[in-house]
Formats: C-alpha cells, structure tokens, sequence
C-alpha cells in the first residue's frame, strides 16, 4: 500500500472518473478511480499518519432524498493509509472500477480510526472516529464529476490533516489527539498544479520548507522534499496567492499566480534567513 513521496500531512483521495482517456466501447460505464495523497502540517517530529478507510460510498447530482435514489457503494475493503509516505503529488490507488454514466457530486468515506506517530515515541497514538464509521464523512464535489463510456477523469479528495489532527497541548507535552477530519474536493479535469523549488540566497535548497496557496484562505499546503522540490496537485483553475517560509527564514509571498487547468505553474522561491 505505501508509496515513498508526498510528505506532508493529509489526505487526497483521486476520483478518476470521466475526461480525455478512451478504455473502449461505450457500454454505458466509465472508469472510476480512486487514489490517495496527502497535504500536511510540521513534520519535523512525526513519523506516521494514518486514516484507517472501511467502506466509499458515491452518489448522483440530485440524489436526494426526495427522489429516493440510494447511494452506490465503490468499496467495503478495510485500506489503511500511512499519509507521511505521500507527498508533492505521489498517490496511492484506493479504487478503480467501472461506474454508470452519469454526473456525481456527493461521496461519502466511512472511517473507524486514525493515528499518529511521533519520532521517538513507542507507541502511536490511535483516535477512534465513531461517526465517521457510522454516518460516514459527506465530501461536496464542486464542479461535479462527470462519468462518460469509455472515459476516465480525475477527482481529488484531499483530508488536510495541518487542521484534521488537533493537538491536545503541544509537540514535547501533549495530551493526544482528536480527529476532525477538513476535506476538499476538486475535479482534476478542471485544475492545474504549482510545483518548483525553494533555496536560500547562496543558492542552497531548502528543505521542508513550508509553501501554501490561498485564494480568501488557505486552500493547500506543502512541504519542500529534501531536494528542496515541491508540488501542490488537484488546484482549480484561477489566481492565487503563493508564499513559502521555514523557521530560521523570512516569509515570501507571490500574488496573483495563474493556474491553467491541465497544466503546470512553476513558481520558485529563494528565502532570506533571518
């Protein structure tokens, strides 16, 4: 199940569903896939994060419950996910199979347990998440995903786990933690990535340097690899504001960052130290 890469700390879940990919016939079904990936906070003393997923649920644009139609469950496999081995744009598959046609703007993940791990600690710590095994967690797709015969598209599910992990007190005298999972979702047939590197002035990568995107708020956060490479996946179409920072070092932003559906936006950073 692990990938090495993305290193932050939450989860994107990829929903290919519907785009530019031809696997056949129409036969009334297009492929779904789904994939996970993460978006983080401070890395620096943890050494795993993990969603424990045990069913996924999807559902039609206009699936309420006046018309009755039910949900339609994609999969009821146990999958932990360890998110501290995904990072900068690396996924791992949680689903692939065929779906009817059709618009989808509604999943839903059913979760029993979360965990953290701290370096140098020898036990995790494991949060049990009743509601989200019960109720399930409802995940808004806006713009709606569409399946097509014979297509395949792309749909990020991201947990940010910076706000979903609450830390009881701090990093060297916690009390735990509580699970609050924060998800968004994006049509990836619709968005674009920012990727680049950070270094300092004397040209020396920087890593783990901390970047962000907002737009009003912050949308997506990152860490710099230990190249000093970064990459933030699955961001709509627009114009955002970037920056990037790590302790020891100044703060730099860049506004108005135009981001194309389907493709990339380079934009490095050199940071100052204080």
């Amino acid at each position: 199940m692990k990938k090495a890469g993305y290193l932050i700390l939450a989860a994107t879940l990829i929903l290919l569903a519907g785009s530019c990919d031809r696997n056949g016939a129409n036969d009334g079904q297009g492929r779904l896939v789904i994939k996970v990936t993460d978006d983080p906070f401070d890395i620096n003393k943890i050494e795993s994060a993990t969603v424990n997923i045990t069913k996924v649920e999807i559902k039609k644009t206009g699936d309420g419950i006046s018309d009755g139609n039910s949900w339609i469950v994609l999969s009821e496999d146990t999958v932990n996910v360890d998110l501290i081995d995904l990072r900068n744009g690396v996924t791992q598959t949680l689903i692939d199979l065929q779906l009817p046609e059709g618009e989808y703007d509604l999943i839903r993940l059913y979760v029993d347990e979360a965990g953290l791990k701290l370096k140098d600690m020898p036990d995790a710590y494991a949060i049990k998440v009743p509601s989200g095994q019960q109720t399930g967690i409802k995940i808004h797709v806006s713009p709606s995903i569409v399946v097509s015969g014979g297509l395949t598209s792309e749909l990020l599910v991201d947990f940010d786990l910076s706000r979903s992990f609450v830390l009881r007190g701090n990093m060297n005298n916690n009390n735990g933690f509580i699970f609050k999972p924060v998800i968004r979702a994006t049509n990836l047939t619709t968005a674009g990535r920012i990727e680049g590197m950070v270094k300092d002035t004397s040209d020396v990568k920087v890593k783990e340097a901390k970047v962000w995107i907002t737009k009003d708020t912050v949308m997506a956060t990152t860490f710099a690899d230990t190249t000093g490479f970064y990459r933030i996946i699955g961001v709509p179409a627009g114009s955002y504001s970037i920056s990037a920072t790590k302790e020891g070092y100044d703060t730099v932003s860049f506004d108005n960052i135009n981001v194309v559906a389907g493709n990339r936006t380079i934009q490095n950073f050199v940071l100052t130290k204080k």
